[in-house]
């Protein structure tokens, strides 16, 4: 031990064999590229764009396949635009949009299939409807849901 000005200053201990600790920060920095070596060109990412804007034709021809009963998420589909976004082209040229939702029957086929262990989404993707219906549906009728992983979900104010 060393004395130095009155204090003690420990010589041997958990600083004294520091050999492996020098290997590590060594490989460490051999993995570290060399300051000659030039910077990587910086990744040219696509800026967000404007939404895809439909032709006059395009407009038509999703009013009229709304009309003739397509969904907005197929018309979507269809045209490459957000279910969203031809809601609100409908809306914009005055279509009275549909009420969807599920039939009686549907609501206990989803019941049903929820019961099976199907994921909200895939019954919602089977009856065509947003898993968000599915989920309003099953909460109306007081079926009690999982979370993303299966497990019974709790809800607010719940203790276990």
């Amino acid at each position: 031990m060393i004395h130095a000005q009155n204090s003690i200053v420990e010589v041997r201990g958990p600083y004294s064999n520091i050999k492996y600790q020098v290997k590590a920060l060594e490989e460490l920095r051999e993995k570290l590229p060399s300051l000659d070596t030039p910077e990587p060109p910086s990744i040219k990412r696509d800026r967000p764009g404007r939404a895809r804007q439909l032709s006059t034709e395009q407009v038509e021809q999703l009013i009229a396949g709304y009309r003739s009963g397509a969904t907005v998420y197929e018309l979507g589909d269809r045209f490459g635009i957000e279910r969203r976004t031809a809601s609100s082209i409908l809306h914009r040229n005055g279509v009275l949009m549909r009420r969807r939702g599920l039939s009686t029957e549907q609501v206990e086929d989803a019941i049903r299939l929820y019961g099976l262990g199907w994921s909200l989404v895939r019954v919602g993707d089977h009856l065509g409807v947003a898993h968000t219906t599915v989920l309003s549906k099953l909460r109306e009728r007081g079926i009690a849901t999982r979370d993303t992983h299966g497990r019974p979900r709790v809800e607010a104010g719940d203790v276990r």
